[in-house]
């Protein structure tokens, strides 16, 4: 399965690295453009140069580990294509150019299911998707979860559990799901 990634799961920190942490096991294939990466890359300037030139460094990595990840869509696939915002028709558009079979994003609204239906695409909820791929393989969805909690707990210096730590991820169905399973 083919998942086109949108900026608002690449970015922030810890869905990032759970989401790609579950593609790296080879429950799905991840997609990308270039202008989501650069969404990314501007989201975190936000924190100021230092977060900027961190994202870019982390996107680098990514070209490197998924060489065949990155999208690159015809302009003038965007002119026939309409969505709520239109700023968000890129999106669509680098989806349904990668042969994606969903669009992972937090941003419902914008992604009215009738819509990507139209293109062959489904839009799916990264907490709700991870949620059934750790239900569905708990052997290799559990490792990358608990690995990210070892990392943010050794970044920040909290003693996180699970479940806060992916609550406060916006992932809380997903770190349910984790520590019920064990």
């Amino acid at each position: 399965m083919k998942i086109l990634i949108d900026a608002n799961v690449l970015y922030p920190t810890v869905m990032r690295e759970v989401v790609l942490g579950v593609a790296k096991t080879g429950l799905f294939q991840p997609l990308w453009s270039p202008r989501i990466l650069e969404e990314w890359a501007r989201a975190a300037a936000k924190l100021g140069p230092e977060g900027e030139r961190q994202a870019r460094g982390e996107i680098a990595m990514l070209d490197i580990a998924w060489p065949g990840a990155c999208v690159r869509h015809p302009p003038e696939l965007e002119h026939r294509l309409w969505l709520p915002d239109p700023g968000d028709i890129h999106v669509l558009a680098a989806a349904i150019h990668g042969s994606a079979d969903a669009v992972m994003t937090v941003n419902a609204k914008d992604f009215p299911r009738n819509i990507l239906t139209e293109e062959g695409l489904h839009r799916v909820d990264p907490d709700g998707y991870l949620q059934g791929c750790a239900e569905a393989h708990p052997d290799l969805v559990a490792p990358v979860a608990h690995a990210v909690l070892n990392t943010a707990r050794t970044l920040s210096g909290d003693d996180w559990t699970l479940r806060r730590l992916m609550k406060k991820a916006r992932l809380p169905r997903f770190g349910k799901a984790v520590e019920r399973l064990g």
